[in-house]
């Protein structure tokens, strides 16, 4: 009789050894996975940051005299090449896309520079890259979601709060962002 309940017991130990193994391993792919849709995000941010100069070195031949918004996108853009938490990214970006916004409005005064062939590369460039970061986000904050899911869900959450597995930040799009730049073509007053 005591032996079956040494084996009960033996079983029991295994089986939750079996879990507890299986529901690390499966915490440290989920980590992996937003680590490694975070990276794609990172691609994109530097593509676009890689952009950037010459997006203002062909404005600044037209603009000479729009140096504030020129000089804008130049130290946001070396906020995001400083930035290493994806916190700091986030916010580095948020600060980029406002004054590329700002800069953009500029563009609209200058019909000469829309027309020019670099410009309108670049700016196509630009709009590629700024749509392949918007797909990288989305499977970022998708793959957080998944993370933070396993992280919270019991008897997971136990494991993973004894092993430092903490919920994952989303990449989020400020208010800010999704305000659609003034065109003011009026008269210089």
């Amino acid at each position: 009789m005591k032996n079956k309940g040494l084996i009960a017991t033996i079983i029991v130990l295994v089986l939750f050894v079996i879990y507890g193994v299986s529901s690390y391993n499966s915490l440290v792919s989920a980590e992996e996975d937003v680590d490694n849709k975070f990276s794609q995000i990172d691609n994109q941010l530097k593509r676009r940051s890689d952009l950037i100069p010459n997006l203002v070195e062909t404005v600044k031949g037209y603009a000479k005299h729009e140096q504030e918004a020129i000089d804008s996108v130049t130290q946001a853009r070396a906020q995001l090449a400083g930035a290493k938490t994806p916190e700091d990214k986030a916010d580095a970006n948020q600060q980029l896309s406002g004054a590329l916004n700002r800069l953009l409005v500029v563009v609209e005064k200058y019909p000469d520079l829309k027309a020019n062939e670099n410009f309108r590369s670049l700016m196509d460039s630009l709009e590629g890259t700024e749509n392949r970061l918007a797909v990288a986000r989305k499977d970022y904050n998708d793959e957080v979601a998944k993370y933070n899911k396993s992280v919270k869900r019991f008897p997971k959450s136990i494991l993973a709060g004894t092993f430092g597995f903490e919920k994952k930040p989303y990449f989020e799009v400020t208010n800010e962002e999704k305000e659609v730049p003034k065109v003011d073509f009026g008269s210089d007053k």
